[in-house]
């Protein structure tokens, strides 16, 4: 990159590893830092510090954590009995904004992929067993992305965890709200059709 300086061409390169970031957007972000007060680079560059020194995973759920239990495992107003399996940590806050789920979490890290090399022993799934083992767990709500790993993960959660006597469901999916049938896959109507409801 023999149009920057060093340090900012490295800079540039270093944002560009970020997922979803190109050249363009790499560089905007390398001349907001650049022109951005010493005090605001270092705030940045402590935050990244921070995020990889003093995060962690909760001992029980996975989610990530400042301390030994995340927020959900520490809130004793949640339904214990209640558990929804996610993907990744991220996927929580998309529940959580509907202020409808009030159970506990158990984040998988990855979905099974067998075409990337992820297998069922790479994922957190052996922490959710023990869990189950316990006897506190009366439903697992499977809430893996609509992908063709999701829907494997999924899959093999249900066939794994029924025999050992816990409720397993799946969310629901289908036509999103304001959208119109006519540019809705195959795959989509198909599973609002599956997943309907009497009305």
């Amino acid at each position: 990159m023999a149009d920057f300086a060093e340090p900012l061409a490295r800079l540039i390169t270093e944002f560009k590893r970020l997922p979803g970031i190109g050249q363009k957007s790499a560089q905007r972000l390398a001349f907001h830092v650049l022109r951005a007060s010493r005090e605001d680079a270092e705030h940045l560059a402590q935050a990244l510090l921070d995020v990889k020194d003093r995060l962690g995973l909760c001992r029980i759920c996975y989610n990530i954590t400042e301390s030994e239990l995340c927020l959900f495992c520490r809130d004793l107003n949640r339904d214990p009995k209640l558990i929804c399996v996610v993907e990744e940590p991220h996927n929580i806050a998309g529940i959580e904004t509907t202020r409808q789920y009030n159970g506990l979490y158990h984040v998988l890290h990855g979905s099974l992929s067998p075409l990337r090399g992820v297998s069922p022993e790479q994922l957190k799934i052996k922490g959710l067993v023990e869990r189950i083992g316990a006897g506190a767990i009366e439903e697992v709500i499977v809430a893996t992305n609509p992908t063709v790993e999701g829907e494997a993960t999924a899959v093999y959660l249900s066939k794994l965890l029924k025999p050992l006597g816990v409720k397993v469901s799946r969310i629901a999916m289908g036509i999103p709200v304001g959208s119109d049938l006519e540019f809705a896959d195959e795959v989509t109507i198909w599973k609002a059709l599956e997943g309907r409801r009497e009305m």
